[in-house]
């Protein structure tokens, strides 16, 4: 009898959240509710469980999201979405930072029509991945280029760069501050500003393995970090079960499969991001009908006792 009470009151809490909501978003179709108060045009991953939404999702306070110290899986119900100073018509949502331990910023970043994005913060570098839609980008006095969906950009963190889009679209952002190189001085290389298409780039082989593999950025000295895209079929894995000294950041574009982190094994669809510290175990199972993909970030080229 107290299971079936307690099961009402959830439903009712549930219903009249859900009626707020909805006058929350007949109110912002007025125009009188401010930008940072708004919900993001494109909720990537929100509703992208096999069958429709999870029923799960609906019940307050609920959610697969789950922080360890060593590792963190955060999904879309948990996001929270802001106005960041210098931003115009457009909402970020930060996922992963140095307060968990990392040493880079992963974002989602979705822009209304007319959005401007402006430069990375002094000292860091920018990748850019368009998951929706297109920008505009490139470094301030040149041609900017337009990146659309499928589409990736790199800035270097001396060069001012900004970020626009007419039509609107979503993206995820990953910054770091760049870490200089005795060899990268005496070489005298110096990043520079590019852009590309993910299934432009060539399907690198990988010993021991069968997922295929992108990589995005030049594996030159003067890029202290690089972005993989990761192919895998339905029943395919990582060999390897991989413990190593980078940190990684990922964010399933495509799919669903199973992550192992540490002790831990997680279900996990497209649109879920995870944080992954310097030697926790890890592993990746496809599963599904459909293939899976994912970005992932991946520091490299320093000397791992200096970074």
């Amino acid at each position: 009898m107290a299971v079936t009470i307690t099961l009402v009151a959830l439903l009712l809490i549930t219903s009249v959240s859900k009626s707020q909501s909805a006058e929350t978003c007949n109110a912002d179709a007025g125009g009188s509710v401010p930008l940072q108060f708004q919900p993001p045009t494109k909720n990537f991953g929100a509703s992208s469980a096999p069958g429709g939404e999870d029923f799960l999702l609906g019940l307050p306070g609920f959610t697969r999201s789950h922080v360890e110290k060593d590792h963190a899986l955060i999904t879309p119900e948990s996001r929270v979405w802001f106005t960041p100073p210098g931003w115009e018509n457009a909402l970020a949502a930060i996922i992963i930072t140095p307060a968990m331990g990392a040493q880079f910023v992963m974002s989602l970043a979705d822009l209304k029509a007319n959005a401007t994005i402006p430069s990375a913060p002094s000292g860091a570098q920018r990748f850019g991945y368009v998951i929706e839609g297109a920008v505009s980008t490139g470094i301030k006095g040149k041609k900017s280029k337009k990146v659309a969906k499928g589409g990736f950009f790199y800035a270097p963190s001396l060069l001012e760069s900004k970020i626009t889009s007419k039509e609107g679209a979503l993206l995820v952002i990953i910054e770091k501050r760049h870490t200089f190189s005795p060899e990268e001085h005496a070489l005298k290389l110096e990043p520079e500003f590019f852009a590309g298409v993910v299934d432009a780039q060539p399907v690198l082989p990988v010993p021991g393995e069968v997922f295929a593999l992108r990589k995005l950025i030049p594996m030159t000295l003067q890029y202290d970090f690089n972005i993989h895209v990761m192919d895998f079929q339905p029943g395919e894995f990582l060999n390897v079960k991989e413990v190593h000294y980078n940190q990684h950041g990922l964010l399933l574009l495509e799919g669903q499969g199973i992550y192992r982190l540490a002790d831990k094994w997680y279900p996990v669809q497209a649109g879920d991001a995870i944080w992954m510290a310097p030697f926790v175990p890890q592993w990746y199972g496809a599963l599904g009908s459909t293939r899976s993909r994912y970005l992932i970030y991946k520091d490299n080229n320093r000397d791992p006792g200096i970074v």
